[in-house]
């Protein structure tokens, strides 16, 4: 797939799917729920304050609504039993997939990771992206831009499993995956993230990181131009066609996402993997297409996270 639009089109194909949507009341996540309501991709369950629910709905699109009434609404006023209602949805096989509304990450993560009541897989969770740009020639990955602080090794190995789960989803059968830093030489003393780049690579190579093809260190221009790659005489197989960029941390992966998305006019979808099945994690300041195209990859990816 080149396009994010090629992902709205694929979900299409499975119907309908039943998603929880934990703490309703928001215009954006509303619009974008009707939308992919429209689209034939999702059926959303409104979980949260009904009356706010339907005063989001009225201020959506500019103040013109939206029609939820076809919705189910489950009422939930408190923020932490929101969430926790939405996950025994998905739990209980109600839902298929979790969707955040206007509620903190971390309640809603806390919910979905418990596990004794939530729908937690024993994996890390991470922030996975899916990005087109128009000044590259394919979909990018981009994780983590927004869950996990400072990985260590094993965290990185959860974090490129579940991007490469996301790659394979995008018909990327052997992914490429770049991990990113801000040279390519290994520098123990002053860049630690370029030892693990480099022991990620090695384990890869060894087999013990499948399904993906790992080069790294690598700074941006090299994972992305092979023009670049070839001016700095660096040989790589991923060099220049990175399918999945690995941030560092969290700031490089953040800045990285926004920079793409507000300065470089990307669209974009974003989930969250690990879980049981995906979840639509999305920014308050997202437009109501990213919360779409989000919707939509998540359908796409159904229950293969498990595969992770």
């Amino acid at each position: 797939m080149k396009h994010i639009s090629e992902i709205i089109e694929k979900a299409k194909t499975f119907g309908r799917r039943k998603l929880a949507v934990a703490s309703a009341q928001e215009s954006s996540v509303l619009e974008a729920v009707v939308d992919a309501y429209n689209e034939g991709i999702a059926e959303p369950i409104l979980v949260g304050d009904p009356a706010a629910i339907r005063a989001a709905a009225k201020e959506a699109n500019g103040g013109k609504g939206v029609d939820i009434s076809r919705f189910e609404l489950i009422e939930e006023a408190n923020l932490s039993a929101a969430a926790a209602r939405a996950v025994a949805l998905v739990r209980s096989g109600e839902a298929a997939f979790l969707m955040k509304g206007i509620i903190d990450t971390s309640l809603l993560l806390r919910a979905a990771l418990n596990k004794e009541s939530g729908i937690n897989a024993g994996r890390l969770a991470s922030h996975v992206a899916v990005m087109e740009v128009q000044t590259y020639h394919k979909l990018l990955v981009l994780t983590d831009a927004a869950l996990n602080i400072a990985p260590d090794l094993p965290a990185f190995v959860d974090i490129i499993n579940s991007a490469v789960v996301v790659a394979n989803a995008l018909e990327v059968k052997t992914p490429k995956v770049a991990l990113l830093a801000a040279v390519e030489k290994v520098n123990p003393d002053k860049m630690p993230c370029t030892v693990t780049a480099s022991i990620l690579t090695q384990m890869n190579r060894r087999g013990q990181i499948k399904n993906c093809i790992i080069d790294g260190p690598l700074a941006l221009d090299n994972a992305i131009s092979a023009e670049s790659a070839r001016i700095k005489k660096i040989q790589s197989d991923v060099a220049g066609a990175a399918d999945i960029l690995v941030a560092p941390n969290i700031e490089a992966g953040n800045i990285l996402y926004k920079c793409l998305l507000d300065l470089a006019g990307a669209k974009g979808a974003a989930i969250v993997m690990g879980a049981a099945v995906p979840i639509v994690l999305t920014s308050r300041a997202d437009t109501a297409e990213t919360k779409l195209a989000s919707i939509a990859l998540a359908s796409l990816l159904g229950s293969t996270s498990l595969r992770a």
